[in-house]
């Protein structure tokens, strides 16, 4: 049972987030706004409250580790990584510019507390899978969490490794399916319909559920299930808007990677700043 009192505290979090993230790719110009955003309620449940870490010893053996596989959307977790403590909300200006320690695509090699290079879609299911399975040979009782995108499990290495995942009974490894109905050029069902998600994970011997991604009660629900199964991983379904929250991308299509100018980005910070002053004071 999570508390209205946490309730509140996480849409917080994923105000802030959500704006940090918009300020990032204000300072660049353009970027992967619109997948960013639709993960950022997600990542406000697992900074703010589920995962195990400690942002003072990001490479802390025993903690949960994240894997992003849809790593493009890099900008909203290096937001959250930042206003957890990480790194600096100053660097977060730096996203992508000659030199950062922000690519657009996450690399464990060049910032804090990412766990796990990703960007190449697909791969990132195999990394977590593989993950989940040492650490549970080394006797760890964390967890691995992996952030697929809908686009994203049309790639055939997903379901390769979700067999081996249920195969394993990796009860220690949670995926999400960041399940916009959008990817990069279109809807996914005028591109490649993915059908029932939540059947397809279940088919391949995985505990699967759906929830409104959107919705922190919701998704910390889901995880605390999630974390109960025994003998088999978990996918969570997470039903979202592509853009979410930012005014002028939420809703449209070409919202994958688009290029914004000051006026936009003033606009939209405005909406969620005086979003987050209500929710502060409420």
């Amino acid at each position: 049972m999570i508390s209205q009192e946490k309730i509140k505290e996480l849409e917080v979090f994923a105000l802030k987030i959500r704006i940090e993230t918009l300020k990032e790719i204000g300072h660049l110009g353009f970027g992967h706004l619109g997948g960013a955003m639709s993960i950022v309620d997600t990542l406000a449940v697992l900074y703010g409250e589920v995962m195990n870490i400690d942002p003072k010893n990001p490479k802390w053996e025993d903690r949960d580790w994240l894997v992003c596989s849809k790593g493009h959307a890099g900008p909203a977790i290096y937001a959250a990584l930042a206003l957890k403590g990480y790194f600096s909300i100053e660097q977060l200006k730096t996203l992508n510019k000659p030199g950062t320690s922000l690519p657009s695509h996450c690399d464990k090699n060049l910032t804090t507390g990412i766990d796990m290079t990703t960007g190449s879609l697909g791969q990132g299911s195999s990394a977590a899978v593989g993950i989940a399975l040492g650490n549970r040979l080394d006797g760890r009782k964390n967890t691995t969490y992996l952030i697929l995108g809908d686009g994203e499990i049309q790639e055939g290495q997903v379901w390769e490794a979700a067999l081996f995942a249920a195969q394993q009974k990796l009860d220690n490894l949670i995926a999400f399916v960041d399940y916009n109905k959008q990817q990069l050029d279109g809807y996914t069902k005028d591109i490649n319909d993915l059908g029932d998600v939540r059947a397809k994970f279940e088919s391949f011997g995985w505990h699967a559920q759906e929830v409104d991604g959107h919705n922190v009660k919701e998704i910390y629900e889901a995880i605390d299930k999630a974390k109960k199964v025994k003998g088999k991983p978990s996918a969570i379904v997470l039903h979202t808007v592509k853009g979410k929250g930012c005014c002028f991308a939420e809703g449209i299509v070409d919202n994958h990677h688009m290029t914004v100018n000051e006026q936009q980005i003033n606009e939209a910070l405005a909406i969620l700043e005086e979003k987050l002053d209500k929710a502060v004071r409420s």
